[in-house]
């Protein structure tokens, strides 16, 4: 079965209704374009304020107007939609928080970010807190699996969505370069690149990731949103531009993948107890 994803690249200003208002003129876009699952960026309604130890930013409970235009979006426009995330307020803890809604505009749910950065420019847990676990929502198209930005340098994230049963899986981004912070390690867009293709090889699902582009204070986002296949071949990618970027997938792929490869049913989970901290 082919289905077509749309990745939604936008920059992000101050007003946050021209935000909202210009994320889903977007996913319209996507849609005419024939896209079936779109995908907005991480904290797509505002600026990214975690690049400050401080700042004026605060969360919300849900539902809220963004949440709203969301579920319009993807009503009005037949699609799937992976609504980016927000600033959540629940229970007297604040998180990164992804929603997802069905063709309908219907909310099938939501996932907190889990692993949460802590370096300069990138001020995350002075804001979120971790969530606990893995979600996966079951759609016309096949599972979703939705993880954020951070959580692409973690490979037991995306095994847990596969184990869950994901065919797609997407990270909404918002990560760039900071100004006076050398890439001494090498160059930061290649790797994010790399590894995140490497999750979709080693767990046979197709995978996009989401990114904002623009500059921010000292930060600036890179762009270079991407499909890649259950092999990790490129489908599509985006420059550093505000974009809609649409690709075709199979997800049949996948499953040929599983069965000729073996990936999971060779797994050996006896020997993996120190992936959760035991001797």
């Amino acid at each position: 079965m082919e289905v077509k994803l749309g990745l939604v690249q936008m920059r992000v200003v101050e007003d946050r209704q021209k935000n909202l208002s210009n994320a889903t003129r977007m996913v319209g876009a996507a849609a005419r374009e024939g896209a079936q699952i779109v995908c907005l960026p991480e904290l797509f309604d505002v600026p990214y304020f975690p690049q400050d130890e401080k700042s004026d930013a605060r969360p919300e409970r849900l539902p809220n107007d963004a949440t709203t235009a969301l579920s319009e979006a993807a009503r009005e426009n037949e699609v799937v939609l992976v609504g980016g995330s927000v600033y959540e307020r629940s229970r007297g803890r604040s998180y990164n928080t992804a929603t997802v809604y069905d063709e309908r505009g219907r909310m099938l749910g939501a996932y907190r970010k889990v692993h949460i950065p802590q370096d300069p420019g990138f001020y995350e847990q002075d804001y979120f807190a971790p969530g606990k676990d893995y979600r996966v929502f079951d759609t016309r198209y096949g599972k979703i699996g939705v993880l954020i930005c951070f959580d692409q340098w973690y490979p037991e994230a995306a095994r847990a969505n596969k184990l869950l049963g994901a065919d797609f899986l997407f990270y909404p981004t918002a990560i760039g370069t900071v100004k006076g912070i050398e890439q001494s390690e090498g160059d930061w867009q290649e790797a994010w690149e790399t590894v995140q293709r490497g999750h979709a090889i080693a767990n046979s699902m197709v995978l996009a990731a989401v990114n904002r582009v623009g500059v921010e204070k000292e930060t600036t986002f890179w762009g270079g949103s991407f499909v890649c296949d259950q092999f990790g071949k490129l489908l599509a990618k985006a420059g550093g531009r505000e974009q809609v970027l649409v690709a075709a997938c199979d997800v049949q792929l996948g499953r040929d993948i599983e069965r000729g490869w073996g990936f999971l049913r060779n797994r050996r989970p006896s020997t993996y107890r120190r992936l959760v901290g035991s001797p």
